[in-house]
């Protein structure tokens, strides 16, 4: 089995992370030859995409090390334009590899579709009717996608639930489908649409809305592993102790489990792991997004998506549960390049795989900045790196971006007006 931890993976050139990438992977060389292009998105391509295409934009692609998940290597690839997130995500890999890893599992693939049914005049009635008619209705919406069925999917369940409005009580029929490998937006509102006018005719109601819900909370990924106290205080060099690291972590943790102004980073720290792996493999991260944000406000507060306590040795136990939903067929994974070699990369066999793989960096991403947090400040890492964009922007050229970021960072002054002064004295 090929193995993820790739030492010194960030001093490499582009040739060597390439080789190393093509032989972990088993990438071609036109593949390779791809990536290095740093162009692979097509004009034609990329019109049949979105509308009024003009170009394409490009974020960095980096590739996180390190990762073994249910005993498993992976390379996972990040496109992020964000500093240290990568080597956050591979340190943190890192850190629990001897004690396993992370393991990971994730809900079968099953989307919700919502029609929403107004102008009711008794609701026990037409919830009754469509109740009764259900076996029908999930008939007649399996024959909207066939395929999906003849694969093992489709609508496995529908019913009807009132609910209160500021424009009155409403009847809102959900519809449940297992989309197996599909993120299912489309077989999902396809569904809905056909549904509708058979709907209004059980309730006597009007159908308006007809769409997928981005809450799936049918569809979660969990993720957990173990930081022991050694490998904690071995990261510092023994500067600081285990223990200390520990505590510092539970404590952050527990302030954002406190404070919704907290939790809302501590979350947004997550979703920086799983929105870069989501991008780089052509995943709707906006739908992941929503998902993972109402999912952290469902009890009717708003609480971290993460959970840190201490086994019986004293080690730090992370765990990590929220809403995925991902595929690997149709869409940009079918029609993006560089998204089919990240997956390709990634060596997944199906939309399971890839959700254990994202809760996974999120546990990852989200330790990684409360270990920051807690220990020697989130900056010293991020800002190491910020410092050299800030640098460029100051005008810094070839080995002068190093040695004014150096600078800045030693003064903990990382700004424009800094930089630019010191781009100016190195002139005189």
């Amino acid at each position: 089995m090929a193995s993820s931890s790739i030492e010194g993976f960030y001093k490499k050139s582009l040739d060597e992370r390439l080789g190393a990438i093509k032989e972990f992977a088993g990438l071609s060389s036109e593949e390779i030859a791809l990536l290095k292009k740093c162009g692979a998105l097509d004009f034609e391509t990329a019109n049949r995409m979105i509308e009024n295409v003009y170009s394409t934009h490009a974020l960095p692609l980096g590739v996180a090390t390190n990762f073994k998940i249910n005993g498993r290597d992976f390379l996972i690839p990040f496109a992020i334009e964000e500093p240290s997130v990568v080597a956050a995500a591979s340190n943190a890999a890192k850190l629990c590899r001897d004690s396993g890893g992370f393991a990971a599992d994730a809900d079968k693939s099953i989307m919700f579709g919502q029609i929403q049914l107004v102008g009711i005049t008794d609701f026990d009635s037409a919830a009754k009717k469509i109740g009764s008619a259900k076996k029908e209705l999930i008939a007649f919406a399996k024959t909207k996608d066939s395929m999906l069925v003849k694969l093992g999917g489709g609508p496995v369940d529908l019913y009807a639930k009132a609910i209160e409005t500021p424009r009155g009580k409403m009847l809102v029929v959900y519809l449940e489908v297992n989309v197996l490998d599909a993120m299912g937006a489309n077989a999902v509102n396809t569904m809905c649409e056909a549904l509708a006018p058979k709907l209004e005719e059980l309730s006597g109601g009007k159908a308006r809305l007809r769409i997928i819900s981005n809450l799936a909370t049918k569809r979660l990924a969990r993720s957990k592993t173990v930081w022991t106290k050694k490998a904690l205080e071995e990261s510092t060099g023994g500067k600081i102790k285990g223990e200390e690291i520990v505590e510092g972590v539970l404590d952050a943790w527990a302030f954002a489990c406190g404070d919704p102004y907290r939790g809302a980073t501590h979350n947004k720290g997550i979703m920086n792991g799983i929105d870069a792996v989501a991008i780089a493999c052509g995943q709707d991260w906006r739908a992941l997004e929503a998902g993972a944000h109402a999912y952290a406000s469902i009890t009717g507060k708003y609480l971290p998506l993460t959970k840190y306590s201490k086994d019986k040795n004293g080690d730090l136990v992370g765990e990590i549960e929220l809403p995925i939903a991902v595929g690997i067929v149709g869409g940009a994974t079918k029609t993006h390049p560089l998204a089919q070699i990240a997956l390709k990369t990634l060596g997944i066999k199906n939309a399971g795989e890839l959700a254990c793989v994202l809760a996974s960096v999120g546990l990852a991403q989200n330790f990684a900045a409360l270990r920051a947090l807690s220990t020697e400040g989130i900056q010293r890492g991020h800002m190491t790196l910020h410092a050299k964009n800030v640098a460029v922007m100051a005008g810094a050229e070839g080995v002068l971006i190093d040695e004014v970021a150096a600078q800045m960072v030693s003064e903990k002054n990382v700004s424009t007006a800094r930089a630019e002064e010191l781009v100016k004295q190195s002139k005189r």
